[in-house]
């Protein structure tokens, strides 16, 4: 599923933007897309922490082929070395056990997700082991298809930022700020094209 607006954004981040226009020029067609299980979501989320797409990619690719349905009692089932060997580290493994006791006692409320604000769904996020701003907000992105979501500690968008924007030197908070002040109320879609722009393999939770 894609988001109900991504047309609308991308027109209006086209014309705002010389480096959204070229981007969004190269990637015509493609789109931001939700997989629309929460669960799953969160659990690719949590494999993608602080490491890169591409190894993201492959150690899920792993654990689909090792665990053979990523549900809550399935993955909770699994045992930690069988995780492991799929190439997650010790602390990622207690992480989605923790996870998948949240989904199996029905911690989570889902059902008040989508009538909860972006600040409020990340605070409640965040009271699982493992799921710090950055998880969040790649939820938010990625499953609730919140368009308007900046996640400032993510290293490929200022990556993205200081090659598009800054002449490849490092790009602080301030000018992340003030650079994304302009794609409002599309940041999210910002942040997906420039993401798409570093990896021939789009970011994808």
């Amino acid at each position: 599923m894609t988001p109900e607006h991504w047309t609308t954004a991308t027109q209006e981040l086209a014309k705002r933007d010389k480096v959204m226009h070229k981007l969004i020029s190269c990637f015509k067609g493609a789109a931001l897309c939700s997989h629309g299980d929460a669960y799953t979501t969160l659990v690719r989320s949590i494999v993608g922490q602080q490491i890169s797409v591409q190894a993201a990619e492959s150690v899920w690719k792993k654990i689909i082929t090792t665990v053979p349905e990523i549900t809550p009692y399935a993955v909770h089932r699994t045992q930690e070395d069988v995780l492991r060997g799929c190439g997650l580290s010790q602390r990622k493994v207690v992480y989605l056990h923790d996870l998948s006791i949240h989904f199996i006692n029905k911690s989570l409320s889902e059902s008040k997700w989508q009538k909860m604000d972006d600040e409020a769904l990340i605070l409640e996020l965040t009271k699982v082991k493992g799921i710090g701003r950055w998880t969040a907000e790649m939820f938010l992105i990625f499953h609730m298809l919140r368009l308007d979501v900046l996640p400032m500690n993510d290293l490929g968008l200022k990556r993205a930022l200081s090659i598009h924007y800054n002449a490849n030197q490092p790009i602080g908070e301030l000018k992340i700020r003030t650079i994304s002040e302009i794609w409002k109320p599309w940041r999210s879609v910002a942040t997906w094209y420039l993401w798409r722009s570093l990896d021939s393999l789009p970011v994808d939770y």
